[in-house]
């Protein structure tokens, strides 16, 4: 990776350094870093997207190998709770410890292979629905009926009847897993994440909403499409108003990336000068012929104003601490990505994002939200998981507010992608420089893990 001085490639208007430098509060020093890479200005070969023999080699060596979020650990809050992780055809049972700990296994019973558990839950044993075999949740084969006509499983019972184990690691509230067992320590995989999360702490925070969404497209179809501003232009216009979308700041590090788009400052790609109250409208969605709820007065600040409106909404769960963040925490989009497919939002945004395979399926795959939200005393319970068919708008899940027609636009384009991908006579998609380097940053550590 090539340092990049994003000066030479920077669209007109304000940059998001000098947008910090307008900010009423004091800006986190996470905010001011700035790391931009010059990976190259090579085509992405189609073939990762179309081909089911790199789906084949991303199972193997992508998969089965890179540490991957599984679940919350407030999915698993006590002893003997239990929640499944998939990805392409691999399940792996995520389950709660009598200590509290964490272990995983593959979801395989070691007599006939078949699937210990179908959905999550709570158990006091793994004890697999076809011929009985049980394991005590620390792994160790605990029952095998008729166990006389098992002399030779007795003698390798502590060997190679132990459940085979992942290893397990948690940060920010999230269990994430590894099926390789020489795997590098997470710690070190999840350095740089870690160290900018320490100003926002997501393991304060618990699962307001939780949804899923099966799309006509690649995995890494539907990732890249959150992982770049620069398509708001055509795919949510209605948004340019209010939305600095070019003008998004992209930063690279190792295992992560971000980018940084900032709210209630214009589109440099509109025409005409906008108004800090057509701003504020546009952000509300406040329709022509409404009065908007929040005038902003001649002279004033959409930006400061929104911002404030941020501070006071949160005020009643969050408290004093509202007013230690800055506007830029409470307005802007920061897209964090940890490879291969997590994508947590910093600040006082809610989001999460993860993007899988569908099942072993290279041309569809399962894009998921979860909304974290601050809470006041007990932790309220996860919300329950709402999994929507291809066929049904993100608008069905009213949990998700204002985003669901956001998310509708997304995935209006994704399948029409795939079918281009599978047309096209070009053998390789092209990216740019600046705006896309979160994609090709995507796209050099999967080059790195798959090995083509």
């Amino acid at each position: 990776m090539t340092a990049l001085d994003p000066r030479p490639a920077r669209s007109p208007g304000i940059t998001y350094q000098e947008l910090l430098d307008t900010d009423t509060h004091p800006v986190p020093d996470v905010l001011r870093l700035e790391s931009p890479r010059f990976l190259g200005d090579a085509d992405i070969s189609i073939e990762r997207y179309i081909s089911r023999e790199y789906h084949e080699l991303e199972k193997e060596r992508l998969w089965k190998r890179v540490w991957q979020f599984a679940c919350r650990e407030e999915h698993i809050p006590g002893p003997g709770d239990y929640n499944l992780y998939e990805i392409a055809d691999m399940s792996f049972i995520v389950v709660r410890q009598p200590d509290m700990s964490i272990k995983a296994y593959p979801n395989a019973c070691l007599h006939r292979g078949r699937r210990l558990k179908d959905y999550d839950g709570h158990c006091s044993e793994l004890r697999c629905p076809f011929h009985g075999f049980a394991w005590a949740l620390d792994g160790s084969l605990a029952d095998v009926p008729a166990r006389w006509d098992f002399p030779h499983v007795d003698d390798r019972a502590e060997v190679d009847f132990m459940l085979p184990e992942c290893k397990v690691a948690t940060w920010g509230g999230f269990v994430f897993i590894n099926p390789d067992p020489n795997c590098e320590p997470f710690d070190d995989f999840v350095r740089d994440l870690a160290e900018q999360f320490e100003v926002w702490k997501l393991e304060d925070r618990y699962v307001e909403a939780h949804v899923t969404k099966v799309i006509a497209a690649n995995w890494k179809i539907a990732q890249e499409a959150f992982s770049e501003a620069y398509h708001v232009n055509a795919t949510h216009p209605q948004i340019l108003y209010y939305l600095g979308d070019t003008n998004s700041q992209v930063d690279v590090w190792e295992n992560c990336s971000r980018v940084i788009t900032p709210a209630l400052t214009p589109s440099p790609l509109l025409w005409y000068e906008v108004s800090q109250d057509e701003m504020m409208r546009s952000m509300l969605d406040v329709r022509t012929d409404q009065d908007s709820p929040v005038p902003v007065p001649d002279g004033a600040s959409a930006r400061a104003i929104g911002a404030a409106m941020g501070r006071e909404r949160w005020r009643p769960i969050a408290g004093d601490m509202v007013d230690s963040m800055s506007d830029a925490e409470f307005m802007d989009s920061i897209d964090y990505t940890l490879f291969p497919n997590f994508h947590p939002w910093g600040a006082f945004n809610r989001i999460v994002y993860r993007f899988r395979p569908n099942g072993d399926n290279h041309r569809s795959a399962i894009m998921e939200v979860l909304f974290l939200s601050p809470f006041e005393g007990e932790r309220p319970a996860p919300a329950a998981r709402r999994d929507l068919t291809i066929d049904e708008s993100w608008t069905t899940a009213t949990e998700l507010g204002m985003l669901a027609k956001v998310f509708d636009q997304d995935v209006f384009n994704m399948s029409k992608v795939q079918l281009g991908l599978e047309t096209t006579f070009k053998p390789g998609i092209t990216l740019a420089n600046y705006q896309e380097s979160k994609v090709r940053w995507l796209h050099t550590k999967l080059g790195e893990w798959v090995g083509r």
